[in-house]
């Protein structure tokens, strides 16, 4: 067996991992993100060794591995000495191979497995079997003949029980070649420690403190104090209208956030309600609000692919003069705004919907990204999309559909240095989080190389309302490919009602109370630590801009000064030195 062995062992965080392959005893490796968008001509071992999966690379033939509904299956041998199995006179979608294996409740698995198709192109899709009759889908895969494409995803076991892996390919008559299959379980423990491990290599840094006399003597019993002023990466809040009228909303979001969203009052429909008369009062007003205050802006959004969600003069249009009114809508938001924004969502959720295409062919989005971009050169473009990452069986928006769409973008004459940004909303709704399928869906479109955002977080509320939504709060700022993330939350007064933060009086909710335990947890509070005999203080920083104020109980004077915290912090030691 000839797999590509680039992942062999995964560190199950307090865990050790001992693999044997040819003879060799493998030290355990860090648990780490990679995935792949591109197909390959052999596939990489199973992750985890297959974790729960009985024969996973087909090494003993097809052991354990038995038909699902119609087909025949069987080992096939490459050119190169690779086994796999090959399930062909498939006549419906699910017609694929299949293993039974023990779901333990509240569990998190981490699935992959590597496919290719006979023929052709398709979709295939793991489907997680329980009951005997409920099919839960855990992620997808585009394959195609000619290489191997691999498959990331995963579920959470709501409930103990057996369960059945099988795959799902609408295309009946190709066969489906598939290879490396892995399923991992994770408790909460684990899957906390591994993102507190993440947070501490990716988002902080280490810094050390050397207090010393002018005559280089050091000063046991120093004390500095570390506040931070700006933190490095953008945890914000979306903002509506309800912020240019009531004082207690000003305070409120003013205390907590520097990044925003405007939830409504850009979008087109806002704007210009009746055809030609643009008003952009509102918009102007909030974005002097926070410029005033120093909260950086998301423009959202400059267009949206949904029928339902454009003004209503524009629904009759011909084709011909929705491009004129699209064109006039394009230049008149992006030129009025141009260079005041950190980012535009170009055209809204053009993964699920199509109106734009439909109306003006395939590469209407395209277009209009590459007019965004020549308008506001310096800004970055979202391509902003919901189910990407919250919920797997919403196939039309996947990571691997989200992708292609993103490449067509990439693609097409005018975007040439485009700063494109990957944005998943982050909308989930009330059951039990799927936290391996969102870390699966970053992993891969973190792939593509391209930074990405949460941009419109929320949880449906619920009684675990809270505790869901710091478990997606906590994924997605472990995750070293996230640059960001936008909530679309905030207090009752406001009206919000889905996920509220502060409630009629601003008294926190027990969400909120999350919310304000994770501005502090990352970086935004007050650090005192003590010099040791050395003079010295180790401290581990998240990324940021502090201010540092050095005292000492038999020194009148105090120490002040700036530094700013980034990943590969330099220098490493900060000297202090203290007047007598």
């Amino acid at each position: 067996m000839m797999k590509v062995a680039t992942e062999l062992c995964i560190f199950l965080f307090n865990t050790s991992c001992l693999v044997l392959i040819s003879g060799l005893q493998l030290q355990s490796m860090p648990y780490d993100y990679s995935a792949t968008t591109e197909c390959v001509p052999e596939p990489q071992r199973a992750q985890y060794g297959g974790g729960i999966i009985v024969n996973p690379g087909f090494d003993h033939n097809i052991k354990d591995w038995t038909v699902f509904e119609h087909g025949t299956i069987k080992e096939r041998t490459s050119n190169d000495g690779n086994t796999f199995i090959v399930v062909s006179n498939r006549t419906q979608p699910l017609d694929s191979l299949s293993q039974k294996v023990q779901l333990e409740k509240e569990m998190i698995y981490i699935f992959s497995a590597w496919f290719q198709l006979s023929e052709g192109s398709d979709t295939i899709s793991v489907v997680f079997k329980i009951n005997g009759s409920e099919l839960v889908k855990g992620g997808h895969v585009i394959a195609k003949y000619g290489c191997w494409s691999l498959l990331k995803g995963g579920i959470v076991a709501k409930f103990s029980s057996p369960a059945e892996i099988l795959f799902e390919v609408k295309c009946p008559g190709v066969e489906l070649w598939t290879d490396s299959v892995s399923l991992q379980p994770f408790n909460k423990t684990q899957w906390r420690s591994h993102q507190a491990d993440s947070i501490e290599r990716v988002r902080k840094s280490k810094v050390t403190f050397q207090v010393n006399h002018l005559n280089e003597t050091s000063l046991e019993g120093a004390t500095v104090v570390i506040k931070q002023t700006k933190a490095d990466f953008p945890f914000g809040c979306g903002m509506n209208y309800h912020i240019l009228t009531n004082i207690e909303y000003q305070k409120w979001f003013v205390s907590r956030f520097k990044y925003t969203t405007f939830t409504n009052e850009m979008k087109w429909y806002s704007t210009e309600k009746i055809q030609g008369q643009e008003n952009y009062t509102i918009p102007d007003a909030m974005l002097k609000f926070a410029k005033e205050n120093g909260i950086s802006v998301r423009g959202h959004a400059i267009l949206w692919d949904d029928e339902r969600f454009q003004p209503q003069w524009v629904k009759s249009l011909s084709p011909e003069e929705l491009r004129e009114a699209a064109a006039k809508r394009m230049k008149s938001v992006v030129s009025r705004y141009s260079g005041q924004l950190i980012a535009w969502d170009v055209v809204n959720e053009n993964v699920h919907n199509r109106f734009f295409e439909d109306k003006l062919g395939e590469n209407a989005s395209a277009v209009y990204y590459s007019t965004a971009y020549y308008l506001d050169p310096n800004t970055s473009m979202f391509m902003n999309e919901f189910n990407t990452i919250e919920f797997s069986p919403d196939q039309v928006a996947s990571p691997p559909n989200y992708i292609r769409k993103l490449k067509q973008i990439q693609q097409f004459p005018g975007t040439t240095g485009m700063l494109l940004t990957i944005g998943v909303q982050g909308h989930f709704s009330r059951g039990v989080p799927n936290i391996a399928y969102m870390r699966s869906g970053l992993d891969l479109l973190g792939a593509t190389g391209l930074p990405i955002w949460l941009t419109e977080s929320s949880v449906d509320s619920n009684p675990n309302q809270a505790m869901y939504f710091e478990e997606i709060l906590r994924e997605a700022y472990s995750h070293p490919d996230v640059e960001g993330i936008i909530m679309f939350v905030g207090p009752a007064q406001a009206g919000f009602t889905n996920t509220q933060l502060a409630d009629a009086n601003f008294q926190n909710t027990p969400t909120g109370d999350v919310v304000d335990k994770l501005i502090g947890e990352w970086g935004t509070g007050t650090h005192t630590a003590i010099a040791d005999s050395r003079g010295m203080i180790d401290i581990s920083l998240h990324h940021g801009d502090y201010d540092v104020t050095v005292t000492h109980p038999l020194i009148r004077y105090s120490k002040k000064l700036n530094i700013s915290v980034r990943k590969g912090f330099s220098p490493e030691t900060i000297h202090v030195k203290m007047h007598a």
